[in-house]
């Protein structure tokens, strides 16, 4: 167990036995080391499945839509992005503030465990951080990489280690920032042409199962009722009968979520088919900053985004330029 992992649970338990809080929501051991699961902790005893290692990627936001509507408070640990997507819960009224106790931690980063798989780090039963190289222990052996190629696509382009919001902070050691440019592969798909563009999307959409992981996990997607869980919508198969349709699903979602997306990665992050889903809301968050001026969803907890406000002086599409 690491330092910080230990003053997480201890943090955790002092929690639970004051009865400040009814419970505590982090990460607990999945049936791989590499597989840890959200989870909601209500005991001091349950705190020992509690595990929190650099494959704890989940944004925990999401899951307090739910867990919010118990009684009690309810503490959740979030890393610097994830406050991002608290945020914006709070904005649209799906949480209460008042009833969530936010503890800030660390984070150096997320490993992508399809990565690893990829590079033939299989049977993961350990790993560790040093400088810019990631050592991985398996049932097979040591292997070592380096860190930036097996990360997960959304800790290449961390917007920060800034908490957006927090009651308390675990940071025990300065946290890695990466500056990759987050835009970089929408330019190229954008430098394509509309033919290839087209094939591209084509190509990856034609994977998808309709397994709904990426709307499951998704903070911005709370519908009480989704519009694809609608038997009279002629969408909600779980299965593609036809092109049309497996396009509309993704496309359809990411109009939902413009605006107010804060690109946590996690469409991507749980998709099995590694379907880059982050791509087509990066292209959303890269428009309308051309269209109404910088906006980062999630950085404050109040007013509108661009796509939900109007102003008469507001910039057509295809003029662009900052809001004024």
């Amino acid at each position: 167990m690491t330092e910080l992992e230990n003053k997480m649970i201890s943090r955790a338990a002092e929690l639970l036995k004051s009865g400040e809080v009814a419970r505590v929501v982090g990460w607990k051991k999945g049936e791989f080391y590499y597989d840890p699961s959200p989870a909601t902790f209500e005991t001091e005893e349950s705190l020992k499945e509690f595990v929190y290692n650099d494959f704890c990627g989940a944004n925990l936001s999401k899951y307090l839509v739910e867990i919010n509507k118990k009684e009690g408070k309810t503490a959740v640990f979030l890393k610097p992005c994830d406050t991002y997507s608290f945020n914006e819960l709070l904005k649209e009224h799906r949480i209460t503030r008042e009833k969530t106790y936010v503890i800030g931690i660390e984070c150096q980063g997320k490993l992508d465990n399809y990565k690893l798989a990829d590079l033939g780090a299989d049977g993961i039963t350990g790993e560790e951080y040093d400088g810019n190289t990631v050592k991985v222990t398996t049932v097979y052996g040591e292997k070592t990489f380096n860190k930036p190629e097996v990360l997960l696509e959304k800790c290449l382009s961390c917007k920060g280690k800034k908490f957006m919001v927090s009651d308390e902070t675990i940071v025990l050691h300065e946290m890695d920032e990466t500056a990759n440019d987050r835009f970089s592969e929408v330019a190229k798909l954008e430098a394509m042409t509309e033919d290839e563009r087209f094939a591209f999307w084509k190509s990856q959409l034609s994977k998808c199962i309709r397994c709904n992981a990426c709307r499951n996990v998704c903070p911005a997607c709370t519908c009480t009722k989704c519009v694809f869980d609608n038997v009279d919508s002629g969408i909600a198969a779980k299965a593609n009968d036809v092109e049309f349709e497996e396009q509309l699903y993704h496309i359809i979602r990411a109009f939902h979520v413009a605006g107010r997306c804060t690109d946590c990665g996690e469409c991507s992050r749980v998709c099995p088919e590694r379907i880059p889903l982050h791509l087509l809301n990066r292209k959303f968050i890269k428009d309308y900053d051309a269209f109404y001026g910088d906006f980062t969803a999630g950085e404050t907890s109040e007013g509108k985004t661009p796509l939900t406000s109007y102003a008469t002086s507001d910039r057509e599409p295809n003029v662009g330029g900052e809001r004024k």
